[in-house]
């Protein structure tokens, strides 16, 4: 009776590990899947972080250029066109901080550039396999 146990347990046997193969395939391929998805969007996050700090760049230059006007003005003239020239020049550079303040947590949002999510969910699966390798030993 131990023979026809053994053998009618062979092909279950056989047919679990084809199973797991098969569910380990595709869980890989999902994990893989997750990842790529998942550094797509870092990216896009680091790519608009970068495209606006440097457009504090360019806020920040022009902040230079009409502070320089502004002293230019101030030189030559009394008071009405250097003052106007000034107060353009300090709504620059308050936009030139907002964006910069904003692009600098875009690019934030992007570090680190690791796939956490799938790497996570594939450690809860390497566990949720050893677990249940571990209650088929035990019984």
């Amino acid at each position: 009776m131990a023979d026809t146990t053994t053998r009618t347990d062979q092909p279950q046997t056989a047919e679990l590990v084809s199973r797991l193969s098969e569910q380990v395939s595709t869980l890989v391929r999902d994990e893989l899947a997750l990842a790529r998805i998942e550094m797509v969007d870092k990216g896009k996050k680091a790519g608009a972080g970068a495209g606006l700090l440097g457009g504090a760049g360019v806020f920040a230059l022009y902040g230079v250029s009409a502070l320089l006007l502004a002293a230019g003005a101030a030189l030559a003239l009394v008071m009405p066109a250097w003052a106007a020239a000034l107060i353009v020049t300090v709504v620059l550079f308050a936009a030139a901080g907002v964006v910069a303040l904003i692009g600098r947590k875009q690019v934030k949002q992007a570090v680190p550039p690791e796939p956490e999510a799938a790497m996570a969910s594939g450690r809860r699966d390497v566990e949720a396999v050893k677990n249940a390798i571990r209650e088929g030993r035990q019984s």
